[in-house]
Order: structure tokens, then sequence, then C-alpha cells
């Protein structure tokens, strides 16, 4: 199944095609070290969700490389040296090596607590609430994108038996309802009224839906809450690039 996966990943991240490996530009140096490095791939959500911390603790101009979705690429020497499971991101300070995106997260967060944005808050009532919804973001990994948008991804339409799918339809909204619910509490973001981690770890998937196709129009509360983060420069400047090629395959969600 590994053809299969990669097949997978490279449609869903990738499509339009993400172009040469590369390194990505940002603005000027502010707390970075010739010691950090990050490899990440456009449209990864766990790469996303570390791109926004750096930019959030404004730590920017670290090196970087930006590899495409194959086995060429993350199967490489240099990837698996790192992370034997050949996944990204994978961020590096020093001897330090983290390969999860929510360690990376959290390291950062801590690293530079005196900088930036505090995306943890003090008050240890709302940063229990912000860690609830942070961890809690894995239900609609599971839900939407492996049960949903990875069928869609992986096999053809002709080939997905609609009646099998209509559970995974159902669990779906019902993951949305949640999300939407949540949203819908009287707060400027997700926990609270600042930005926050939850945020970081939220909102790479909220516009993943709106890009595949989901009439968000239907959540009221997750629309506004996109209209709102999308113009923030933290979310502008770490975009994935390739997504400027155009809107993505919007049959993927539109069924949900």
């Amino acid at each position: 199944m590994l053809w299969a996966l990669c097949r997978y990943v490279r449609y869903v991240i990738t499509s339009p095609q993400l172009g040469p490996v590369c390194s990505r530009k940002f603005s000027t140096l502010t707390g970075a070290s010739a010691d950090m490095h990050l490899h990440w791939a456009s449209g990864s959500a766990p790469c996303w969700k570390v791109m926004l911390v750096l930019e959030e603790k404004e730590v920017r101009d670290y090196p970087n490389k930006r590899l495409r979705f194959t086995l060429e690429d993350l199967k490489s020497d240099e990837v698996m040296k790192l992370n034997p499971r050949g996944q990204v991101p994978i961020f590096q300070d020093g001897s330090t090596v983290l390969k999860e995106s929510g360690a990376v997260c959290l390291y950062l967060e801590h690293k530079f607590q005196n900088q930036g944005t505090k995306l943890l808050p003090d008050d240890c009532s709302l940063r229990g609430a912000v860690l609830q919804r942070m961890y809690e973001t894995d239900n609609i990994a599971l839900t939407i994108l492996r049960k949903v948008a990875h069928v869609r991804f992986l096999f053809p339409k002709d080939k997905i038996d609609e009646s099998r799918m209509l559970p995974k339809y159902k669990a779906a909204r019902r993951e949305l309802r949640l999300w939407e619910d949540y949203l819908s509490e009287e707060s400027d973001h997700l926990v609270g009224n600042n930005f926050t981690m939850a945020d970081v770890f939220l909102f790479p998937y909220v516009a993943f839906f709106v890009r595949y196709g989901l009439d968000i129009g239907k959540y009221p509360a997750m629309e506004a809450y996109y209209n709102k983060v999308k113009d923030r420069p933290s979310v502008k400047t770490t975009w994935p690039p390739h997504w400027a090629n155009g809107q993505g395959d919007s049959t993927v969600l539109g069924s949900i």
C-alpha cells in the first residue's frame, strides 16, 4: 500500500503540481539561528502549524528546505537519516531534532516565550482550554481527512461505493457541528479573545475544508472564523505556495 499512500498524499497536498524542491524566503531575520533548519512541504497541515508558530514568534529567515510528497524526496537518505518514518515537518535546532508538529510547536513556544505572540496563556484554566482544543483537532484528521478526503483522493470516483461512504459523511458532519458550536461561543478566536496555539492547530484544517469544496456557508461561525483568521499576517505569510495556483478539487468534501 506504500505506492497508494504516496499517490494519495501527492495528489491531496500537492495538486496542482508543486514544482521543484526549493527553500522559502521569509522576512527580516529575528531570533533565527543558522543552527535551525526546517524540512517542510506545501499544503501539509502539520508543516503549516510549525510555520505559523515560527512566524508568530517572529522567528524568520531560518534555513529551510521545501520537499515534494514523493518517494524521491521523503525517502531520500537526507530525510530518512533525520526521520526514519519519512515524514515532515522535521525541525532542527542544533543537536535537537523534532519530527512531530505538536512537539515542535510547544518547543518553540517555550524557547521563545518572551518573544512575539504568547500562544499558551498563563491562566491555568484558559491554558487547559487551549490544550484541550489543540489535541481535539486530531479528531478532524481521523474523521474528515482520513475517512473522507483520503478515499476521494486515492480512488477514482467510479470506484467509490457511495453507500459505504454515507456513514463517514454523517460522522464528518457530526464532527464539523462540534467545531461550529465551539466557534459559536462569544469570543474572537477558538479559545478566548486572543490568537492561541488552539488556532494554530485548527486553522490549517479549516483552510483545507474551504479549498476542497466544503460548503462552509452551512457553518456560519466557522465561515466567520475562516474569513477573520485568513487575513492574519502570519497566515498570509505562510499560506501554502502552491495553493495560489487555483482552487482544489471541490468534489473531495462537497458531499459532506
